[in-house]
């Protein structure tokens, strides 16, 4: 990533509305930012509508912003809720649902032999898969939990649910990836 004093200059630019600056930020955190919202997406141009909606939060709250904790890791809390935000609004209220029939195994299986590497990616690809076929319930509380390491309180409180019910649609999201995964592997194989 880019020295501290050129992103500083970059922020302050997109403070000052530059365009320039702007595209600048958007292109550094561009990867990273979208990885956040596939995890959370049902698609890549659900995500890529999350992240979107992400960035303009960003640069309107960069002022917010007090240099004295990783960039990156505050856009991404601001990403992540805005994520959260989306899914939230899609549905009436989708944290409440237990409904499985959201997660249908799809067809994407085109897999051949290829070096270890190459396997790898390919794996992670379907884990991302498998993530996404989550029902948005499971989906955000498997997300705020294992990617963003918030606590079961804490999701509690950002999704408007117990704790109880944070604990217990984090361990169905378990069980439903271990199925989804499983049976893709079993395909690979």
């Amino acid at each position: 990533m880019e020295n501290k004093e050129h992103l500083k200059e970059i922020i302050s630019g997109c403070m000052r509305k530059d365009r320039r600056a702007q595209e600048e930020l958007f292109r550094l955190y561009y990867g990273k930012m979208l990885g956040v919202c596939m995890r959370y997406a049902r698609d890549r141009d659900s995500a890529e509508e999350m992240l979107q909606e992400g960035f303009i939060k960003v640069f309107d709250k960069l002022d917010g912003f007090d240099y004295k904790g990783s960039f990156e890791g505050w856009m991404r809390r601001i990403v992540a809720n805005t994520a959260i935000d989306q899914i939230r609004k899609s549905k009436k209220d989708p944290m409440l649902t237990d409904n499985d029939e959201d997660f249908k195994l799809g067809s994407e299986d085109r897999m051949v032999e290829q070096e270890e590497t190459e396997e790898l990616e390919i794996k992670a690809e379907m884990a991302m898969e498998a993530i996404q076929q989550l029902s948005p319930a499971y989906r955000a509380v498997f997300n705020l939990y294992v990617m963003e390491e918030y606590t079961h309180k804490e999701i509690a409180e950002i999704l408007g649910i117990s704790e109880g019910t944070s604990k217990s649609n984090l361990a169905k999201a378990k069980m439903n990836l271990q199925k989804i995964l499983k049976e893709r592997f079993q395909k690979v194989e």
